[in-house]
């Protein structure tokens, strides 16, 4: 047979769903998975023999790849692992003591929040070799990101590529101890034909990190973009893939930024981070509580403070509350920071077992310093600062609140009292409104406790 008759080789193409992942023989309209429509695109796909980061990387450095062999679970060591100190107290925080080696660390966040200037900030600080691969920006970019954030740094290298392969050989030359991705999405590997994004190349560029990571004890940490739904962006795989889920969030007008940890293999998921967003850089903000309480000279109905707990740390939030007569037929109620079921559950209770007359009434409860709070806790606080809006009376200054309303109307208690007894007291405040049901430790606190049991109990000790 000639070299012209020769029938050439057949391009393979297979369908996948853009939200999840699922793979499919031939177009649908719905992904069964995932039950989404019109999520469905074709790729190209090209199957090789092996596709290791090591088929590009000769000699992957000084460094010995671990082979994994079967141990019996009582000789394993119940040692803690080391982790990575990143100097950023927060990233720390969350991430439960640092950067576990091998791990591979997944940062999400909208477009513009400051995801890239964190971790080249924390890439800057390491006293780590650290490799910062950017396929967004330019090294002069970076550059002069890095000036104004932290010009004096030793250890960082900086590489502009999008090609693991090329990546994975420039790993070897410099041999960090840290790599961190920036973002997943401008990735592509030679082994899958389709473009940068897709599915199929995200799943195939992380699952080359991974091995590389897992075999070289090196963290790896990836800066992920998210769809307009708030979800990271590429198949829901990735988010199983990665051992931490890290989100970036706050609002673009707020100067303030939280970072929540979505999952967490090596630490809890409770802890969060507060930075603040300035020309330098974002600044940790080690009291919290300093920031989520307006500073006013004069004394203003509608605004309580509670005492919550955002993982093991302690925080006093301000609660603002305005009541006023329904201009409309239909009385509104909104909340910014609050769950709106639980503030229409409050009023109905306000109603019933406390006979306040709000249902002819516009409520608008808003969550000072731009954070969303689900902390149970904060119920009495709510209640408090509705009554004194709807009364116009002013709440003491240096009162605060933490309890549970339940629908009966009883005050309920709520978990770890003590410490938000501390915390309260710490911050210089005379009075702690809390359940009467709430087992308190025998020591003594220089703080006045108010134990109240029903909602009727808080009315007469705040109004009269």
């Amino acid at each position: 047979m000639s070299i012209l008759a020769r029938p050439m080789a057949k391009i393979k193409t297979t369908f996948f769903c853009q939200n999840c992942g699922a793979q499919f023989a031939k177009w649908q309209g719905q992904c069964t998975s995932c039950k989404e429509w019109n999520t469905i695109a074709e790729e190209i796909i090209q199957k090789t023999t092996s596709n290791s980061y090591t088929d590009s990387v000769s000699n992957v450095g000084k460094r010995q790849q671990r082979v994994s062999k079967p141990i019996r679970i009582a000789d394993i060591s119940s040692e803690k692992e080391a982790r990575l100190d990143t100097k950023n107290n927060e990233l720390n925080r969350v991430l439960g003591g640092g950067l576990v080696p091998g791990s591979l660390t997944l940062l999400g966040g909208e477009p513009g929040i400051g995801k890239s200037t964190l971790m080249l900030q924390v890439a800057l600080q390491l006293p780590y070799k650290t490799l910062y691969v950017s396929g967004e920006e330019s090294a002069q970019q970076i550059k002069m990101r890095a000036a104004r954030i932290y010009p004096d740094a030793e250890s960082c290298f900086v590489l502009t590529e999008t090609k693991t392969q090329h990546i994975f050989k420039h790993i070897a030359e410099v041999v960090p101890d840290i790599v961190v991705i920036d973002s997943i999405q401008t990735l592509h590997t030679e082994y899958i034909e389709s473009s940068a994004g897709s599915i199929s190349q995200i799943r195939e560029c992380t699952t080359e990190l991974i091995k590389f990571a897992k075999e070289t004890a090196t963290p790896v940490i990836l800066i992920g973009h998210i769809t307009k739904d708030g979800n990271i962006a590429g198949p829901k795989i990735l988010e199983h893939m990665v051992d931490t889920v890290l989100q970036f969030e706050g609002d673009r007008n707020h100067i303030y930024r939280i970072l929540r940890a979505n999952k967490n293999r090596f630490g809890s998921t409770n802890e969060l981070g507060i930075y603040e967003m300035q020309g330098s850089g974002l600044r940790e903000v080690s009291n919290p509580s300093e920031i989520l309480i307006s500073k006013n000279e004069e004394d203003l109905s509608g605004t309580a403070i509670s005492a919550t707990l955002e993982g093991m740390r302690p925080l006093m939030i301000e609660i603002q509350a305005l009541v006023s007569t329904a201009v409309y037929g239909t009385p509104q109620r909104s909340a910014t920071g609050y769950n709106a079921k639980r503030l229409n559950m409050i009023l109905a209770v306000l109603e019933k077992r406390a006979g306040f007359k709000l249902g002819a009434k516009d409520v608008f409860l808003n969550i000072t310093g731009g954070i969303t709070v689900d902390d149970p806790a904060i119920d009495l606080a709510v209640v408090a600062a509705v009554l004194s809006s709807n009364i116009d009376i002013a709440i003491d200054k240096r009162m605060c609140f933490a309890a549970e309303i339940g629908l009966a109307g009883e005050v309920r208690p709520v978990t770890r009292v003590d410490q938000r007894i501390l915390e309260a007291e710490k911050l210089g405040f005379e009075s702690i409104v809390i359940s009467k049901y709430c087992k308190l430790p025998k020591e003594k606190y220089g703080i006045n406790i108010i134990k109240v049991a029903k909602v009727h109990d808080v009315v007469q000790h705040l109004f009269g």
